[in-house]
């Protein structure tokens, strides 16, 4: 079984005077994620949910070593990720959109690029093109420069790109967001056929109805901590997931004297 552990992860940013002042602020740092930890195991769908400037997004790209933390770890399988992220980016992969594909390139050498960027064999890298490229119909515009796509079709691009090499854990960043709802639905099949293959999936949303329909446990994370983590059915208790965490935000907000 793949297992990722995130263990007392924390970032802080510092704040520039100009930033200060903009946001009324006197403190030079900002606490960005504070002590988050977690356990996702293969065959299920992990989702991190969220306000906005929670921490969501700087825990995914700390998780897949884009950034360092300043203290904790995230274990694949007890690899360190702070340790060796080298070899914790052979065995993951990990999609945003705030990552752009080149525009003055086509799908089909972006896919070849990346094939040989995370040394895939020829036999099984035209294999897997084949296969990805007539699953989410990226053979009709294979040879399109990347400039001339719909925002849907760079996604599905940039999605079959982060696949290449069959990874263990799957990390997605937002992986719905600006896609129209053909797109989207076609990004939330292929994340319950990741579940299927056996993957590790762990997604950052603020969409509720993505949550309710690919994740088996979710924990919602405020001011950069984990305040709560469960499966959905414990979660939800018989109600829309988003009902459930209006609930959960407001009795946190309460206990800090904000309601």
């Amino acid at each position: 079984m793949e297992i990722l552990k995130a263990e007392n992860l924390v970032k802080t940013f510092q704040i520039s005077e100009k930033q200060r002042k903009s946001l009324g602020i006197k403190d030079r740092q900002k606490v960005a994620v504070d002590g988050v930890s977690f356990t996702a195991k293969s065959g299920e769908v992990f989702g991190l949910i969220g306000p906005n400037g929670a921490g969501k997004t700087t825990t995914m790209r700390m998780l897949a070593t884009l950034i360092k933390p300043n203290s904790g770890d995230a274990l694949y399988n007890d690899i360190s990720a702070v340790k060796t992220p080298e070899a914790v980016r052979s065995q993951l992969a990990f999609l945003t959109t705030d990552l752009k594909p080149d525009m003055k390139s086509t799908p089909n050498l972006m896919y070849d690029f990346f094939a040989e960027l995370y040394h895939v064999p020829a036999d099984e890298a035209a294999k897997r093109k084949k296969e990805l490229f007539a699953e989410f119909g990226i053979d009709k515009f294979a040879d399109t420069m990347i400039s001339k796509l719909s925002q849907g079709q760079r996604q599905k691009v940039s999605l079959v790109n982060s696949v290449i090499h069959n990874p263990k854990f799957v990390i997605f960043d937002e992986p719905t967001n600006g896609l129209d709802i053909i797109a989207a639905r076609e990004v939330r099949d292929f994340i319950l056929n990741m579940k299927k293959a056996g993957k590790c999936v762990i997604i950052s949303t603020h969409l509720f109805d993505l949550v309710e329909k690919v994740c088996d446990r979710a924990a919602m994370i405020m001011d950069g901590k984990i305040v709560v983590d469960d499966t959905l059915e414990n979660l939800m208790q018989g109600r829309p997931l988003e009902d459930a965490f209006y609930d959960i935000y407001t009795e946190y907000m309460s206990k800090k004297g904000e309601v």
